[in-house]
Order: C-alpha cells, then structure tokens, then sequence
C-alpha cells in the first residue's frame, strides 16, 4: 500500500496482487471477492472544499462481472463513485472530520451480496505522530508495518559509568478490526532489533492473548520478529491487548528493554440493538392533548457507543388501531420517549394501542444500521367523559301504607365509561315531589340501579300518589366541557295502597284524678279509640288487657269504664300513688287491627288508716337510765291525713298511767318515760292512743312491747334468755327453737330437711286444747312465769297439742327423735292415745295431761308432770294448785295480776275482790 500526494490532493491508490508466498508457502491463494483492505487509512488535508475528491477504496470482484454498488455510511459529507474514488460533500476541515471510522458497504445486485471496509481519516504529515508512524516508508515498502526497538545512545557525562536507555519514540497502538474475514494467521506488524545486523536473535512476546489467558490468539515469529493473530477478534469480549515484546540472543541473553505493544479491537457494526424488555406497557388518560407524555422504551447495543456502530434511533414502525389517525403518538429518536401528537383520545371507542418501535444503530441509517423492534401497548385510562342516562323518562313503583325500608322501584342507567369506576358508579338524589323525605334512592353496588326505597311510613289517608323527580350523577365530577344530558333526569310514579290499620287512643296515656275509697260499679271515664282507615266503615271493640288489681270494667262498645271493687292508694299495685290499667280495641276489619291504650288514675289520699306506734319492740333496764323511750307515729296516709300525731296513754290498766308518762317532742315523735325508778324483769305491754290530723280525725291503740332486763355496765341485757322463757307463749318457744335450727341447718344440710319436714307436720296437728280467746297460759306464762332449773327445762312441748292430732311415731321421719326417746328398735304397737275432753280450766287441763301420760306406755321415764307444774322457786305466783282452794282467797292481794296484761285482768276482778 502505497500514499501518494499530486496537484494538492492525496489519494489513496490500493492494489491486490496474488503473492506466491515463500518461506514455506507454496500455494497460490484462491481468489475471494471483497475489498482489498479490511481497514484503509486515508490522510486528508487541513482543509477541503466541497467536491473535492479525497481517497479511492478498491474492490476485487476476482472476475465475476457482477455489478457492485458502493455506500457510505455518511452520506451526508462524503459521496462515494462506481470507481471506488470518494468525494466531499461539504467543506471540512479538521475539527469536523468525523472521530468514527467511515464505513464503505459494497453490495452485488445481481444475489444482494455484500461486503464492507472502514477508513479512518488522518491528518497530513506531521500534525500527527501517529500517522507519521503509520506512513513511516520502510514499513510501506516491504508490505508490513515494522516496529523497530528503540535506539540506544550514549551520554557524554556517562562515560565510564553505566548506560542509561530512553527511548526516543512511542510505540503506536496496533488496530485491528474485530471479525476479521481473512485468512489466518494474519501478519500485522514486523518487531525489529539493530542488533540483528551483526548477530542472530530471537523475538518473543508476553502477556494476555500470548503467554497469558487467553493464550494462543497473538504469536510472533522468533527471527523475522512478525507478529501475527491466530483468530478472529470481538471487541465486545475483549477491546485490547498489552502485550510486551522482547530480544535476546541465542544465548538467551537480553539485548533489547521490552516494548509494550498495545493493540486495539477495532468495533465493528456486528451488534443488533436489543430492547430491554420485548413489550412495554404504558397508559394515557383518553382526551389528552398533544404533547402528553405517554412511556420511554429503552434498548442498548454491544458495539461501541463511542462510534456509529452503537449511536441507536428509534422510530414508530407502525399503529394499531389507526384511529382516529395513523399518528397518535411520536417518538423522541434518542430518548425513546413517546408521547401524543393528535388529539382524540376516546376509551369508548378505542380502549388501547399498539405500536412497533424500531431501534436502529448507526445513528438510525436505515442503509447500514442495524435494526430490532419491540411492542409497546398504550392503555387508554378512562375518565368520566360520560354521564349516566335512565333508560327510560318514567319508572313506575307501588306501596303499602305504613311499611318502611322497602323497595318500590328500580331506577335503570347506562354509562360509557369503564364500569365499577368512579366515573361509571351513579349516585340517586331525590330533587323534587319529596318534601317530607320520606323516599331514598340508593344505588345497587352490583348492578348500578337506584332502588327507590320508602324510609318513613307513608299515610294512604293524606296522600295516595307520589310523584318524584330523581337525577342520577357521578361519584366524581364530570371532566371541563361534558355536560349532563336531559337522559340523566327521570320521573317515578309510587301509588299508595290502602291497609287495615291499628285503632289507636288518643290521648295515650289518659290521665285522670280521683279519690280513693270510690265504690265499685262507679262510673269513672270514657276511654275511646279513634279508626285512621277514614275509608273503610268499620266497628271497634274494647277489652280489658291488664288491671293488676281487678278493679275496673270497660263496655265493649262503648268503652265506658267502671270500678268493681274499691280503690285504694294504699294497696300495693299504687306506685307513686298512681294506677295503670291497660285497655285493648280491635276493629272489624279483615284481617282485624288492634291497638292498646293505658289509662293511669292518680289516686288522692284520704283519711282511711289509723295511725299506729313504731318500733313496736323496745328494751330497757330493770333501773333504766337515762329512763325515756323515744317512739314514731306511722300513717299510711299522706299529709293533711297523717301528721301532726296527739299521743296519749291509755287509761287501763291503771298502772300504766301510775308508772309511765308520754310526752310528745314533735309532730311524728313522742317520748315514753318511765315514772318510778325500777322495774321487775319481764315483758310489758304498753298501751297507747294515737291520733291523727285528717279532717276526720282517726284514732288507734297501738301496743309498746317494753322487755324489761338485767344490765350489766354498759347497757346491755344479760339475763335475755330468762326473759324470753318467762314472756313468752308456747308457741313463740316452738318459733324460737325453730330459728335455731334454721341457723343451725346452715352448717349441716341434712338439719334443714328435719325442719322443713317437723314445721309442716307441726302446722298441721297444732292445735290449742282450748279456745284461743279465752286461753290464758300465754299471759300467765308471759308475766310470771321465770323458769325453774336446769332439770325442768327439758320438756316436751309436744304435751299442749290435742291429744288426737299428735302425730303418730310411725309417720315420723328415720332418724328423727326427741332426746328423751328410748332408743330406735322394733316395738309392739300401742293403741293411740284416747282425745281428752275440752278442759274447761287449767287444772283440768293438767290433770288430764298427768292422766294420759301415765297410761302412755312411750313417755319418757321420769314424771312429765314436771313440765306443766314446777314454776321454779322464788315465784310470786305461787302454786297452781292454789286454783283448786276452797278459801275465798280474800286475805290475798291479786292486784299485781293487772300488770299481766289484759287477759288477768279478769282474774285480778274475780279474786281480787275490787269495786270494779
């Protein structure tokens, strides 16, 4: 290859020449068609005019006669002939030579063959070492570039000394352009040593792609010192190589410092772009305008991106639909940013695109680059660009009266935009033949429909027929510049249908006033119920539902009411001195409707209960002190009725004024108060006068039980028990013992059974053995009787009961037996005791107790005589036997017998021998 420079302008003159190679080489080589060079280096002037021709490419067709076509890959500043000779388009100088090798494409049109060489653009002698280096003349003349190690020279002020090396040139880097279509090994540059004039040495070379990973891609000839590759190259894998080139004799000895040889992959276009993904997926909102962004498609190329080789351009292959126009969208050809260009956008009538995107390299050449394509899918987003339209103008619906929360129509919309969207769900709002709301129109969330739906009850009475005007709208706003169509605006017709309804009282309660005490067959009022069916001729019918006490009576046609017992404030179904009845009326209708009414009587107090002392129980000591008992008068009427209370003693016995006085400390409250300084141990019954403030004043006697006891230091009674015993009957005994066997049953659950089993059997065979009114063991007892010793209080109570309602043994229950029972074991059976006759005093009483005691072959052993005749020692009683003395009994005072209570009085008058 040779340069030659003429008439201001350099060409650049190729040649290929079959070569019988020596050294071995035989063999003519076969000709193959294709550029002569795979790189050209074209040497340019500083400046060009335009039209001015600057190099020549030559193309071996080895005698084929076919037509080849060259094409450059910069066709915009250089113009290539049929000759191979290449043209500028434009003036350049050297700042605006391209940086990237020029590509020349020879393409056969006869089979659509092609080939392609680069060239790359030097500047002239001397503004470039580097093209000096590759125009240097010796290696031009034999056909190799040679690489010559550096010249030794020799420092005056070294003499003596060691010698120094330096070089006096840069080694340029080797370009060898990758995927070499020659054949291999291919020669590229001569390494030469002055040293080899006067003596032999061998070259070598070290590094990757020579001694090193990957091995065997570069070797060097040891003596020519030519250094060859063995393989094509791919830049993409490897863009250069550092070796280092060596010189020694046949010694092995160093006589050259190494070289460092750089060489360089030159890029070839051998790379399609690649997309980094094969489908993008984007999305417009419809009714954009132009220039809205749309998506950005990406691909890369593995060639160089520093050349034209991996420079990529992107541009719309193709749309689909082409609606409303081919171009909806652009491309930003560098960027791969698409955005719209044409207005029109409709999701309704286009949903979605498609489009080709073409990715081209060099720079977009459509001639020499290379191409690959991907899909991108533009989804268009809905927004609400269509307002709901009611399927028809008028919706028809019907209605019982008085039923809630039911559906009476359902109102029908179509909407374009994209359903289960804002934009496509309708909201129902009522604008007009509503004005007591009592109609709502919520939407079905499946299906979109406004359901017309009643919220408060509907009266067939007032209105039989609705007319409402219901608009249907968007959750969300429709977009600037839609407007509602008259379709969103429809009418719903509602007919009202007639029911039986409930007769109802009016007013409900009813409240009225009245007196207690009222009469039975009083009249007291009229409590009616009213029909709200105006329309349909019916009768109504009253009954009584609820009267707690059963005092009143309403007519079933009339409703009338009367009493049928008398009305009382104090009964116990009065709350707040108020009664409430409940009343029920039914019509005749089919089915029959009823309804409920209460009628309230607010009761007013009159004087109709006596007054009486409270607590009715008290305890003092035998020397009370301080000695006043403080007492209340309770009234179960109300005030005038009640209070202010006046309280007096009674006049018998007369030892109740001779020991006790009453003075009252206020209206409700007295205090009683003991005359003299002691009292014996017992129960005593004070009688007191009570009387109220009504305008009919009503008085009672009312009976203080005082117990009288021994007090210890601080009040408190000890000799309790002894009290009880004396005061008490022998049925408040029964009822005390009973109690603590209740208490006791707590503890053992097996007792309470005892219990309840001994009480009922007692209720049902107690019986006094004389009349009750005229029995006076209990006041005997009550007053005198203190007990005796230990030994007598062991008896059996069973003894006061009739004879012949005593219970046999036989019926009572396992287990249970009186203490003083022999023990349980089979006996021979005894007739039951005969019944005593009906005593007509005590003593007979005793004597018949002593008699059938003695013939009961089951009494305890010893004399249960002693039950009924030892009153303990100290008695101021006396015997019982003193009963059955002959004498007058005049020599003895009787007196203390008042003190008793009132049943001795008698006795005290028989034998006490008063005036009275």
């Amino acid at each position: 290859m040779y340069l030659y420079e003429g008439r201001g302008l350099l060409l650049l003159t190729l040649f290929a020449a079959l070569q019988i190679a020596t050294e071995g080489r035989g063999t003519l080589p076969l000709c193959r068609p294709g550029f002569s060079e795979d790189v050209y280096v074209a040497v340019v002037p500083e400046s060009t005019e335009k039209g001015q021709p600057l190099f020549n490419v030559k193309f071996v067709n080895c005698g084929q006669g076919g037509l080849v076509r060259f094409e450059c890959s910069n066709p915009s500043d250089f113009r290539i002939e049929a000759d191979g000779v290449v043209y500028a388009l434009r003036p350049l100088t050297l700042s605006t030579l391209p940086t990237v090798p020029l590509v020349i494409v020879a393409r056969d049109e006869t089979n659509q063959q092609q080939w392609q060489t680069q060239v790359r653009l030097t500047p002239p002698v001397g503004q470039s070492q580097q093209a000096q280096d590759i125009q240097a003349p010796p290696a031009l003349s034999q056909g190799l570039q040679e690489i010559w190690f550096p010249s030794r020279q020799t420092d005056s002020s070294s003499i003596g000394q060691l010698k120094r090396m330096k070089r006096d040139w840069v080694i340029p880097p080797i370009n060898v352009p990758e995927n070499s279509r020659g054949e291999f090994p291919q020669d590229l540059v001569r390494i030469r040593s002055d040293n080899d004039k006067n003596r032999s040495l061998r070259y070598s070379v070290t590094g990757p792609g020579a001694d090193q990973p990957p091995t065997g891609i570069f070797i060097i000839h040891p003596i020519s010192g030519e250094l060859s590759v063995m393989k094509p190259l791919d830049r993409e894998h490897i863009s250069n190589f550092h070796l280092r080139a060596h010189a020694v004799d046949l010694n092995g000895n160093q006589v050259e410092s190494p070289i460092d040889i750089v060489i360089n992959v030159i890029d070839m276009n051998d790379n399609r772009p690649e997309f980094i993904h094969q489908i993008w997926n984007g999305s417009v909102p419809e009714g954009s305008k132009p220039g809205t962004f749309v998506m950005t498609v990406t691909s890369v190329d593995k060639d160089d991106p520093k050349t034209a080789n991996g420079m990529l351009r992107y541009k719309i292959g193709s749309q689909n639909p082409e609606s409303p126009t081919s171009n909806m969208f652009t491309i930003n050809n560098k960027t791969g940013d698409i955005i719209t260009v044409a207005a029109g956008l409709d999701r309704e009538k286009v949903p979605q695109y498609t489009l080709i995107i073409q990715a081209t390299d060099m720079e977009g050449n459509p001639m020499y680059g290379l191409s690959n394509t991907a899909t991108a899918v533009i989804r268009v987003t809905d927004i609400n660009d269509n307002p709901p339209e009611f399927t028809a103008e008028m919706f028809f619906g019907e209605v019982p009266e008085n039923r809630v929360n039911v559906i009476v129509a359902n109102l029908t919309v179509t909407d374009k935009d994209q359903p289960n969207t804002l934009a496509w769900k309708a909201v129902y709002k009522i604008t007009g033949g509503d004005p007591t709301g009592r109609f709502s129109v919520p939407t079905d969330p499946t299906t979109n429909e406004g359901l017309v739906t009643v919220v408060k009850p509907i009266d067939y009475e007032i209105s039989r027929t609705y007319m409402l005007t219901v608009v249907a709208v968007n959750e969300v706003s429709l977009a600037r510049g839609i407007y509602s169509p008259r379709q969103s605006t429809a009418t719903v017709s509602i007919r009202v249908i007639d029911v039986n309804e409930s007769p109802y009282f009016d007013p409900n309660p009813k409240l009225i006033k009245l007196e207690e005490g009222m009469l039975a067959e009083s009249s007291l009022t009229t409590f009616t119920a009213q029909d709200p069916d105006r329309f349909m001729q019916q009768s109504i019918r009253y009954t009584r539902l609820s009267d707690p006490a059963n005092w009143l009576r309403i007519d079933a046609n009339t409703g009338r009411i009367t009493t049928i017992a008398v009305l009382d404030r104090e009964s116990p179904y009065v709350k707040d001195n108020m009664y409430s009845a409940t009343f029920l009326a039914s019509d005749s209708g089919v089915p029959p409707a009823s309804g409920t009414g209460t009628l309230q009587i607010s009761l007013l107090d009159i004087n109709d209960n006596a007054p009486h002392v409270y607590p009715q129980e008290t305890e003092m000591c035998k020397k009370p002190e301080p000695n006043g008992i403080n007492i209340t008068a309770l009234d179960g009427d109300l005030n005038p009725n009640a209070g202010p209370f006046a309280f007096e003693l009674a006049n018998r016995p007369a030892d109740v004024r001779r020991n006790w006085t009453i003075t009252r400390l206020s209206g409700d409250y007295a205090q009683l108060s003991l005359k003299i300084g002691f009292l014996e141990s017992g129960i005593y019954e004070i009688p007191i006068i009570i009387t109220d403030s009504g305008n009919l004043p009503m008085s009672n006697t009312s009976y203080l039980r005082v117990k009288v006891c021994q007090c210890d230091h601080n009040g408190d009674c000890t000799d309790q028990q002894h009290i009880i015993a004396a005061g008490l009957g022998t049925g408040a005994i029964i009822a005390i013992l009973l109690c603590i066997i209740i208490l006791l049953s707590e503890c053992n659950p097996s007792l309470s059974h005892l219990l309840c089993f001994r009480r009922d059997k007692e209720r049902q065979a107690k019986q006094l053995l004389i009349d009750p009114e005229d029995d006076v063991r209990d006041n005997i007892l009550k007053y005198d009787e203190e007990g005796g010793g230990e030994e007598d209080q062991d008896y059996d109570l069973s003894q006061l009961q009739q004879p012949d309602t005593i219970e046999p043994d036989t019926i009572k229950p396992v287990g249970i037996r009186r203490m003083d029972e022999r023990p349980l074991h089979p006996e021979p059976q005894y007739p039951i005791r005969s019944a005593a006759p009906h005593p007509g005093d005590i003593g007979d009483f005793i004597n018949e107790g002593l008699k059938a005691a003695d013939n009961d072959p089951t009494a305890p052993p010893y004399d249960s005589l002693l039950v009924f005749d030892y009153e303990g020692s100290g008695s101021t009683a006396g015997s019982l036997s003193s009963l059955n003395s002959s004498s007058s009994g005049g020599d003895q005072d009787y007196d203390y017998l008042n003190d008793w209570g009132p049943r001795f009085r008698k006795l005290a008058d028989m034998y006490g021998g008063s005036d009275d």
